[in-house]
C-alpha cells in the first residue's frame, strides 16, 4: 500500500513479549476511526497488500468472518471483525482476504525462524472497523501493525468502500481514470500536507537550519508520495454529508509514503467541490454538487 486539512496518526508501540491479554488489549486499542495522532511505523514499509477485487465482485457465499486470536511461544496473532459484514458479500470477501495476507506474511517470517526462538514474539494486531454503514455506501478501515523483529512493527492501513446498490468496490483506479486528474488531486493534497510538516517544524522550534533541512526532506517525500499515480491514492473514507452524498474524500497515507517514521500515519480531506469534477461519469452523482 503505498493513503479539508491534514493530520498525523498516533505512535505504535515497540513490541515485547506479551500474554494472549495483552494481544486481546492491542486489538481493541486498534480499533478506532482515522484520528489525528502519530503512529509508530516500521524501519520499513509493510508489504503492500492487494485489497483491488480480483473480478467484479461475484455473488460469492457469504465470508465467515471470525475473530482471530492465536498464541505460540513465537508468535501471536489477533484480528477482529466487525459484524455485520456477512451482508456484503464481496465486502467481506476483501475484507478476509487481507485479514489472512497479513496472517500469511506473519507466519512466513515465522517459518524463516527455522527452529530459533526470537527475543520477543512476533505478533500481529489488526482490527477491522465499519466507519460508514448506509444504503448507498458503506466502509471498512483496517489498522494494525506486524513485527517480524527490530525496533518497531510495520504499521498496515487499509480502507475498503463498498457500493451496494452496485455490488461493487469503489477502487482509486475506478474513481479516477487520468493521469491529469489524480495529478489534480494530488496538487491539493501535497500543499495540505507541506503546511502540516511547516506547522509541525516551527512547534519543534528548531533552529532554521535544520528546519528548513527538515521541511525539505518532507516536501521531497510528499513530492513522491502525492505523483500523479492511482496508487499512491489507494487508502481512502468518503465523508458524507446530510443527504448522503460525498462532502470531502480522507485519503490515508501510511507511515513513509508522505513523511518519515515519526510523522506516522496522515490523512489529508478533499472536498467534493475539488473531486467532482476529475471524478469518473459513473460516479459522479455519488458526490455533492
Amino acid at each position: 500500500m503505498k493513503r479539508f486539512g491534514a493530520s498525523g496518526a498516533g505512535t505504535w508501540r515497540g513490541m515485547a513479549a506479551m500474554t494472549t491479554a495483552v494481544a486481546a488489549a492491542l486489538i481493541m486499542a486498534a480499533c478506532q476511526p482515522d484520528r489525528p495522532a502519530t503512529e509508530a511505523a516500521a524501519d520499513k514499509p509493510a508489504p503492500a497488500i492487494d485489497t483491488t477485487p480480483a473480478a467484479a465482485e461475484p455473488a460469492a457465499a457469504p465470508a465467515e468472518l471470525k475473530d482471530v486470536i492465536e498464541r505460540d511461544p513465537r508468535y501471536l496473532v489477533g484480528i477482529s471483525y466487525p459484524p455485520g459484514l456477512d451482508r456484503y458479500p464481496g465486502l467481506a470477501a476483501a475484507v478476509r482476504q487481507y485479514g489472512e495476507a497479513a496472517r500469511a506474511e506473519l507466519m512466513q517470517a515465522v517459518e524463516g525462524l527455522g527452529n530459533d526462538k526470537p527475543t520477543a514474539p512476533y505478533e500481529l494486531s489488526l482490527a477491522f472497523q465499519q466507519v460508514l454503514d448506509t444504503p448507498g455506501i458503506v466502509a471498512v478501515a483496517a489498522d494494525g501493525s506486524r513485527y517480524t523483529g527490530g525496533a518497531h512493527g510495520e504499521p498496515l492501513v487499509a480502507r475498503f468502500v463498498w457500493l451496494p446498490a452496485r455490488n461493487e468496490m469503489l477502487t482509486a483506479q475506478k474513481l479516477i481514470v487520468t493521469r491529469e486528474g489524480w495529478a489534480g488531486v494530488g496538487q491539493y493534497i501535497a500543499t495540505q500536507l507541506h503546511d502540516a510538516a511547516q506547522k509541525r517544524t516551527e512547534a519543534d522550534k528548531l533552529p532554521p537550519p535544520d528546519a528548513e533541512a527538515l521541511l525539505k526532506n518532507a516536501d521531497k517525500m510528499i513530492a513522491e508520495g502525492t505523483a500523479a499515480e492511482a496508487g499512491n491514492f489507494e487508502q481512502f473514507v468518503p465523508l458524507l454529508d446530510a443527504t448522503g452524498k460525498i462532502a470531502a474524500m480522507r485519503f490515508v497515507f501510511p507511515p513513509y509514503q508522505v513523511g518519515p517514521y515519526s510523522d506516522g500515519t496522515q490523512s489529508v480531506d478533499v472536498p467534493a467541490a475539488i473531486l467532482r469534477p476529475l471524478v469518473a461519469p459513473d460516479y459522479t452523482e455519488l458526490f455533492a454538487p
